[in-house]
């Protein structure tokens, strides 16, 4: 019974804050006549306006906002690229956000770098233990031996989700330091849409934190087909 609470909690936990920024980016998503221009104009011209020689702005996949300092591209989403939405405009000053922490040099720009491919191995490493889990079974024979093997599969892909929270600073920073402030200053928005703004940047900040405790949930899957 304490299980099936437990993995209920963590689907809970899981899927609404995911939703929640899905459903902040919808609803801010809607075309607004009197946008002066589209989210990857205002990109471009602040790639300019900050002198950020070398970055690029591209459209790229739906729903794949980023900014690729490999490349050193700013790509938007068709939506947000092609869009005159307060969501179009707030995304695309965010990712701006994340080429000027880098084209600074500043420390904040190298959290993703350093610790989301930590965060995806330890996530697949914890699944790939789970997979041999019948294999492990086999030759341990030790019901204790295999419970703490699958503890440390679990073990392996929360810590993989943790990883995401140290990432947050380097959101945030780029959503609240870089993109709010621009907005603001640079009378890009009415003011009357600042609050909706800030809320898209927020959830903007939050898009891996929300994207790691999703990945969560599969582990609470985990726990219920193990259960069986």
């Amino acid at each position: 019974m304490h299980l099936v609470i437990f993995v209920v909690l963590i689907l809970i936990l899981g899927v609404l804050p995911q939703f929640w920024v899905r459903y902040v980016m919808r609803k801010h998503g809607k075309d607004i006549e009197e946008m002066p221009g589209t989210g990857g104009e205002l990109a471009q011209h602040l790639v300019e306006r900050f002198e950020l020689e070398g970055v690029k702005v591209e459209q790229g996949q739906e729903g794949a906002d980023h900014y690729n300092p490999a490349t050193q591209t700013v790509s938007l989403s068709p939506s947000n690229f092609t869009g005159r939405s307060i969501t179009a405009v707030s995304v695309a000053a965010h990712e701006v956000g994340h080429a000027i922490q880098f084209f600074r040099k500043e420390p904040l720009s190298r959290l993703r770098g350093k610790y989301l491919p930590i965060s995806v191995w330890l996530g697949k490493l914890g699944i790939y233990m789970l997979f041999a889990i019948p294999v492990v079974t086999i030759l341990l024979k030790a019901p204790a031996a295999i419970f703490a093997f699958i503890g440390l599969s679990i073990l392996f892909q929360l810590a993989g989700a943790a990883m995401y929270l140290i990432v947050l600073p380097e959101e945030w920073d780029a959503s609240f330091n870089k993109a709010l402030p621009i907005l603001r200053e640079g009378n890009y928005l009415p003011e009357h849409m600042m609050p909706a703004a800030n809320r898209v940047l927020k959830a903007a900040a939050l898009t891996y934190c929300a994207a790691a405790l999703a990945n969560v949930v599969n582990i609470g899957r985990w726990l219920m087909v193990l259960r069986r």
